[in-house]
């Protein structure tokens, strides 16, 4: 079988056979002695605490030590109260923290069993739905628009595939896939186009692919499995309270020594010296100590589980309280991992919107100042975005660009729903990465067709510099919300292409859009061929509206805080 890093390199019909599996995918018996030898495909956790270690783990700290040698000695001298209060404070300390961090481990074990991922798989050409953790190399998967990807698999089939792996790496733009061979080595996931990963997600699109790689051989298990390679280091508090230990330890040797020495220099009863200075010994023992840091750390346990944080250990507590920098990831931790659309160009002006991320409200403003949106060259870019898209903010499933579209539409009280009634789509020519731009063809009629001849209308939208070349005209409003088409100019041009820079250099993705009425008689090819430019919406990936208080919180802790990226 070939190793996972060259199947990139392969043709689909080379993939299949270095599988030995075949288009219409693996057989049931087939299938069932690959999972014998494979595996199931999930991650493997390391070596799962039982109750009974977890209970020893409370009595393994150098003060508890010294606890249970003054309990032995406090019953060897008869000393019934002292061994009362030392054994209770034993076992209200380890209750305490046993019952925390049980609690913690089966909350995460429930997590964990929450989601029970499906996958769409064919097997003795059939088509099948099993649970994701039954795959094995050589199946084939079919993957569709909201799939979460089961497993690393080389794409055989493909129908304008794009996907989400910032879970890999970081980006949060959508990748375009193919399906050819890539004649490089060594190349970075992020390179490997004809390629999906498990635990990625399908934005848009629709493929076919064989599963390569299962459970720890996959690109994410890998990774699982370095982190699974650290070793624990003990917490701060563990070094502090290892330390304490060791002083209080040599502290009462020293005052029993000390008493023992003394009383027998002065011809005291060697034997009872020795029980004097063991008693004075184990009464310097800070017994209430173990009890109150327990305490003190399972009280703070509660405040983080109200605050949705879940600690395995108590003395994770105080780790996190010694932290002085936090390495925090820029897309869906910083940022919301939710396109969202920040300016508008139209008609000469830049409107700017307001409101962050898939949230629905926000404003459209003009020099500091709130507008409508009833403007007609206003409108007709954002109905453009909206009918131009494959996107739904049901669930918000599709490319984020789209539903950021649909978004600053729906800004606007343009609902796709009710804009796709009056002009139904007839057809598409769709987005590819060569062409870097998409269009719809519309069928018009009630309001929507007054102000053109033609009951059909094409609505492009893409990469600026690939629209502005197609576009022969541009529209501008007029007076009264009449809009008016006049010849694009060369300086009409320098300008857009200027602003479209200065956009791009604020770190916003611009998108262009244009439109064309179309004759009955006009064909595919006529789409894209003199259009009339309508204008530009950029757009960003925002801030979580906590992250600005959050790292102001921080800073004013001492802590810092940096930002990881895979931006230039």
């Amino acid at each position: 079988m070939a190793e996972q890093a060259e199947h990139y390199q392969l043709s689909p019909e080379e993939s299949i056979k270095s599988l030995a599996s075949a288009a219409k995918g693996l057989g049931g018996k087939e299938a069932s002695s690959r999972l014998e030898k494979y595996g199931k495909n999930e991650i493997k956790e390391g070596k799962k605490i039982s109750p009974f270690k977890i209970l020893l783990n409370q009595f393994t700290s150098p003060v508890v030590y010294i606890l249970i040698a003054a309990l032995v000695i406090s019953g060897i001298l008869r000393e019934i109260i002292d061994s009362v209060v030392i054994a209770s404070i034993l076992v209200i300390n380890g209750v305490f923290g046993f019952v925390q961090e049980f609690r913690a481990e089966r909350a995460i074990e429930a997590l964990k069993k929450l989601e029970s991922l499906k996958a769409n798989v064919l097997r003795d050409g059939k088509i099948v739905q099993i649970d994701a953790v039954m795959l094995v190399p050589g199946d084939v998967i079919l993957l569709d628009t909201g799939d979460r990807v089961p497993a690393d698999s080389r794409v055989i089939e493909i129908n304008e595939l794009k996907t989400q792996e910032a879970i890999l790496t970081g980006e949060s733009n959508p990748v375009s896939k193919t399906i050819g061979a890539i004649k490089k080595e060594k190349i970075s996931v992020s390179e490997q186009e004809n390629m999906v990963f498990s635990g990625t997600s399908v934005v848009s699109g629709k493929a076919k692919a064989i599963v390569i790689a299962t459970g720890m051989n996959s690109q994410i298990g890998k990774i699982a499995g370095l982190i699974q390679k650290i070793e624990r280091e003990e917490t701060p508090l563990q070094k502090k309270v290892k330390k304490l230990g060791k002083s209080i330890g040599i502290l009462v040797i020293a005052i029993a020594v000390i008493v023992f020495l003394a009383g027998f220099l002065r011809g005291d009863d060697p034997l009872e010296m020795l029980l004097v200075g063991v008693s004075l010994a184990v009464a310097a023992i800070p017994e209430g100590l173990v009890v109150v840091m327990t305490i003190a750390l399972a009280l703070g346990t509660q405040r983080m589980v109200k605050r949705n944080a879940l600690m395995r250990k108590l003395a994770a507590v105080e780790t996190i309280g010694s932290t002085t920098i936090i390495c925090a990831d820029k897309t869906g931790t910083i940022t919301k991992n939710e396109m969202t659309v920040r300016k508008i160009y139209t008609n000469g002006k830049i409107v700017e919107v307001t409101g962050r991320g898939y949230e629905l409200r926000g404003e459209f403003r003009e020099d500091g100042k709130s507008i409508g949106a009833d403007a007609k060259d206003l409108k007709i870019i954002l109905t453009i975005g909206a009918l131009n898209n494959n996107s739904t903010l049901d669930n918000m499933i599709g490319d984020p660009t789209e539903l950021a579209l649909l978004v600053s539409a729906e800004k606007a009280n343009l609902k796709r729903g009710a804009l796709e009634k009056s002009a139904p789509r007839t057809d598409e020519v769709m987005f590819t990465s060569e062409r870097k731009m998409m269009t719809t063809v519309h069928k018009i009629s009630g309001t929507s067709a007054k102000d053109f001849r033609e009951n059909r209308i094409a609505y492009t939208k893409g990469a600026t510099e690939m629209v502005l070349a197609l576009c022969d005209r541009i529209y501008e409003g007029g007076a009264g919300g009449k809009g008016k088409v006049r010849k694009i100019t060369q300086e009409d041009h320098k300008k857009i292409h200027e602003l479209n820079e200065k956009l791009a250099s604020e770190a916003l993705r611009v998108l262009a859009f244009a439109f064309k009425p179309l004759a009955n008689t006009a064909k595919r090819k006529d789409y894209e061929r003199d259009l009339i430019f309508v204008g530009l919406q950029a757009m960003i990936d925002p801030p979580r509206e906590e992250v600005k208080a959050a790292i102001e919180t921080c800073k004013n802790a001492g802590i810092e805080v940096k930002m990881i990226t895979g931006d230039h």
